[in-house]
């Protein structure tokens, strides 16, 4: 699982899937969000600007974000 620190209050969805490597470009990570490829919390989110604060669990292709302090 990565573990991505945030920096301020929150992260968005898409930036936290660049961040962690999951995908290469702003508009890769748009495409399989709006795919309904990507869960938040066990739930698929199809919201590119989805904000993502501690706690939060992301999935996608396989491999696990969690969002921390």
């Amino acid at each position: 699982m990565e573990i991505i620190k945030l920096k301020d209050e929150f992260i968005k969805l898409g930036q936290a899937l660049k961040a962690a490597g999951l995908v290469e470009t702003g508009a890769e990570a748009k495409d399989v969000i709006q795919d309904g490829l990507v869960k938040v919390n066990g739930e698929v989110d199809t919201r590119r600007g989805k904000k993502l604060y501690n706690g939060d669990v992301v999935e996608f292709d396989g491999e696990e974000i969690k969002i921390e302090d």
